[in-house]
Parts: structure tokens; C-alpha cells; sequence
């Protein structure tokens, strides 16, 4: 799989499953969808959904999807696969498959996820993925895992979650800003009085690079607390080769 990332998480089995496998629970803390909605299905097939990502507040992009579950495993861990696709001309993102796990261990349960899809486009396609869309799917990804750890492990509701991020950064922007107008413009003249502001302009970068690296608060999410590579080769799940192509 192309993108992979991964968290700890304290908390309940059942309480983390139902939380990512409800539609209406999963789209409330996963920043890659706006709506997720389960579509009719026969009893004994896997699962078809529709889901849709708002782009601009006119701009929709949808796609359909198959998944299937294990819930009871022999090694006590669980595992859900699914194959997705959109038809919509302006989605970067053609068709992909996935899978999430979840391994208890006593430290928590390692919650899991590989993907990878195929953009269109062609060549144009192929590099936009490589230098916007594929960083961007999994800087969103690994911190929308944080957001449901901190759901799960502190009960900061996904809403909470996003509003606290959303102040952090418009008070690191204004921390950010302040400094810059506080600097006193360097002299014309070079000299014995450029000296101090010389070492207030200094101050001031040093200020900014703190205030722009400090990690976010315990109650912040954040993509980097989430590991993003494999510890070692992973291979998805058999189930994801039951599922037909959405």
C-alpha cells in the first residue's frame, strides 16, 4: 500500500470499532470525508456506501465504495478492507482500496490503516498526486487519527477537537504576526548602532521558528504524534481480495 499511518490508542474495542465503522460517527473526526452514508444491501454481501468530500461550499466530489468486516478473529484482532472509486471529472483521486486494523496489546490498541489509489489525469495526474495530493492524504489522515484518539481517550469530541486546532493556529498567527511588526526596521547605515537591531531582527526569527515548531497542545490533534511509515513490510488483509471493485 502506498500510504500508511498509525496510532496508540487507549480505549474500549468495541468503543474504537463502532466509532470508525459507523458512517455518521466516522465522518464526524475523518477529515477526508463530509458524508459517508451506507446504501441497501442483501443480507450476506459486503457493504456499499457513498461518500462525498466538499471541496469549496458549492463543490462536491463523490464516489462509491464496498467494505466488509472481521470482527471476531482467532489472534483477537480485527480488520475491516474497502475498494472505492469517483466518476467525477474533477476528482484527482480515480479508484483506490484499503484496509484498517486493530491489535490489542497492553498498551492499547494499535489502530491501523495502508492505502493507495490511482489518480487520472494521466502524466498532469501522476505529478500533482506525487507533489500535492498523496502528502496532503496523509498528513489528513494521520491527523484525523489523532483526533479520534483524543476522542476516544479523553472524550474531546471531534467538533471540540477541530475548534481548539483552529485556535491554535489563529493564535500562533497572531504570535507570528505580532513579532514581525514589533521588529524595528534595520538602519541605512552600517555601524555600531546596527548592532541592537541586528540582534532584535535575530530575536525575532528565533521567536517566530518558536512559535511555529512547538508541537501543539495535549489537546490539539496532530499529524505528527501518528507514525507514518511501516515498521516493517505489511501486506493488506485477504479480505480486501473478496471485495469487487466499487
Amino acid at each position: 500500500m502506498g500510504l500508511y499511518v498509525e496510532t496508540l490508542i487507549e480505549a474500549d474495542m468495541d468503543v474504537l470499532w463502532e466509532r470508525t465503522q459507523h458512517p455518521a460517527l466516522h465522518q464526524s473526526w475523518d477529515l477526508r470525508f463530509t458524508s459517508i452514508s451506507y446504501l441497501p444491501r442483501a443480507a450476506g454481501q459486503p457493504q456499499r456506501f457513498r461518500y462525498a468530500t466538499r471541496l469549496l461550499p458549492l463543490l462536491w466530489i463523490a464516489g462509491t465504495g464496498v467494505s466488509a468486516g472481521e470482527r471476531q478473529r482467532s489472534d483477537g484482532t480485527r480488520v475491516s478492507a474497502l475498494r472505492f472509486a469517483s466518476p467525477h471529472p474533477l476528482s484527482l483521486l480515480a479508484e483506490g482500496s484499503g484496509y484498517w486494523r486493530y491489535v490489542p496489546t497492553p498498551a492499547g490498541i494499535r489502530f491501523l490503516t495502508g492505502y493507495d489509489y490511482r489518480p487520472r489525469w494521466g502524466r498532469c495526474g501522476a505529478l500533482a498526486d506525487r507533489l500535492v495530493l498523496r502528502p496532503l492524504m496523509g498528513w489528513a489522515t494521520a491527523w484525523s487519527f489523532d483526533r479520534l484518539r483524543l476522542w476516544c481517550e479523553r472524550g474531546i469530541h471531534p467538533r471540540a477537537a477541530l475548534a481548539r486546532a483552529l485556535g491554535e493556529c489563529a493564535v500562533r498567527l497572531a504570535l507570528v504576526l505580532a513579532v514581525l511588526f514589533a521588529s524595528p526596521p534595520a538602519p541605512l547605515v552600517p555601524g555600531p548602532a546596527a548592532v541592537v537591531p541586528a540582534a532584535l531582527a535575530v530575536l525575532a526569527v528565533l521567536a517566530v521558528l518558536a512559535v511555529l515548531l512547538l508541537p501543539p497542545l495535549p489537546g490539539t490533534p496532530a499529524a505528527r504524534r501518528c507514525r507514518r511509515t511501516p515498521p516493517d513490510r505489511v501486506r493488506a488483509p485477504r479480505l480486501l481480495d473478496t471485495l469487487e471493485p466499487s
